[in-house]
């Protein structure tokens, strides 16, 4: 386990791994994620937006398998060809696909059939690697791409199984709970750092991996504003809650009101009242909401209403990144398997706390296309250009994170009224 403090220090090391090592651990990673689920945990779909343990594991496998071995591997022998129909997400160009919402039916192929087909694939991974060399070119290209799309699902596969166990009657823990991992202290001071306006640039710019919806880097206009050095907190929620947040109209936007009324939201997902206090369910089962850790399963209408409450507003996605462009990307993310959001550390005059880690950051941005931009070329052009529509941006990382899979162009994108995932809110606000 790796204390915040020495973050930065694991993130300068010399040498970083060869990729064919980084591709192979991540595939260990996702198994060890599924220590201590039963087969029944990874077959059962809590939602429309999550999808089963064993589908992630398949899917991920079918990426590597689709995009790396069909194409760079001679001879190479599909595992099973029922399994695109089966595993494919969204791609329209490799056919028709079950659909999303019954991921939760497929009780076959079985867990153990689904571990060999990961096994199938890691083993001609292998043999690629050995008639190949260190992966170069297009192969290199598909293989970090392979690598990054796995992180993404070990996330999803994380918040995925919290929604499971949330909506089964047991509130059922994913691990038992452990002592925080990462020293932190009092987060009750919030301090405001002041950033110039001008013209900043943005967006991703070699070396290194980025999705294609980090760049083109370009030049944006931004006004002065001016950040919350820390994430929005469970006790500054409850206080929103006390003062009706939940019931007044006028904090609202005008789908926001209606989800509220719609879905009868009264505080964050997961949290509920029991004997008179409210319980939070999390991987370790459920427990009071840690009044300094930041809140989090939250919408971006719960956001946006919290910020109009508190007189200020969300960051937009630039006003984030100019912040976060010259800090190291360290935080509490998967790495620290803390698997909760923890309170901040104390803070350093100047500099912004919690940017990478413990919850992804709503920001006021609409999800579009940076000016230039152009989706890929082929099926790896579908990843990301389809989507810029009717979703917000949120930056940073969350405690679910893998570790290495930051960065302060990194745009994660979801609908407003999703709150599923580890998500929270700093606020921001205009310097007049």
């Amino acid at each position: 386990m790796t204390p915040r403090g020495s973050a930065l220090a694991s993130q300068t090391e010399t040498t970083p791994p060869a990729l064919s090592a980084r591709l192979f651990e991540t595939r260990r990673l996702s198994i060890e994620l599924t220590d201590g689920l039963t087969p029944e945990d990874m077959v059962v779909q809590a939602m429309d937006d999550a999808s089963p343990t064993k589908w992630h594991l398949a899917h991920v496998t079918w990426f590597f398998e689709t995009f790396v071995l069909a194409k760079h591997l001679p001879g190479y022998r599909v595992f099973d060809e029922r399994f695109n129909f089966c595993f494919n997400s969204y791609y329209e160009s490799q056919g028709t696909r079950h659909p999303r919402a019954k991921r939760g039916l497929l009780t076959r192929p079985g867990i153990s059939e689904v571990f060999s087909y990961r096994a199938h694939v890691d083993d001609a991974l292998a043999r690629l690697f050995a008639k190949t060399g260190e992966p170069d070119g297009d192969l290199a290209r598909l293989v970090e791409i392979g690598i990054n799309h796995e992180q993404q699902h070990q996330e999803l596969f994380l918040t995925d199984i919290l929604a499971l166990f949330a909506a089964g009657p047991l509130r059922s823990a994913y691990r038992s709970p452990k002592p925080a991992t990462v020293r932190r202290s009092d987060s009750a001071h919030l301090n405001w750092i002041a950033y110039a306006g001008g013209i900043h640039p943005i967006g991703h710019s070699g070396p290194g991996f980025a999705w294609d919806n980090e760049g083109p880097r370009h030049e944006t206009l931004i006004h002065p504003f001016a950040l919350a050095d820390r994430l929005v907190t469970n006790g500054e929620w409850l206080d929103f809650i006390s003062d009706g947040g939940y019931r007044t109209a006028a904090l609202w936007l005008a789908d926001g009101w209606s989800t509220v009324n719609r879905e009868s939201w009264q505080a964050p997902l997961y949290w509920e009242t029991h004997d008179g206090q409210w319980l939070a369910m999390s991987l370790e089962g459920r427990r009071p909401p840690d009044p300094n850790a930041p809140v989090s399963h939250i919408s971006y209408f719960e956001a946006d209403a919290f910020a109009r409450w508190s007189g200020k507003r969300l960051p937009t996605e630039f006003e984030w990144e100019v912040a976060a462009a010259p800090l190291a990307v360290a935080g509490n993310d998967l790495g620290t398997r803390a698997l909760r959001p923890l309170a901040a550390e104390t803070p350093a005059p100047g500099v912004p706390r919690q940017m990478f880690g413990d919850v992804w950051e709503w920001t006021q941005s609409a999800y579009l296309p940076y000016p230039g931009y152009r989706p890929p070329e082929g099926a790896i052009g579908e990843y990301n250009g389809k989507f810029m529509v009717s979703q917000q941006v949120l930056r940073g990382a969350s405690c679910a994170t893998p570790r290495g899979h930051s960065r302060p162009t990194y745009r994660n994108f979801f609908y407003p009224q999703q709150r599923w995932q580890f998500v929270g809110l700093r606020l921001a606000s205009d310097i007049v």
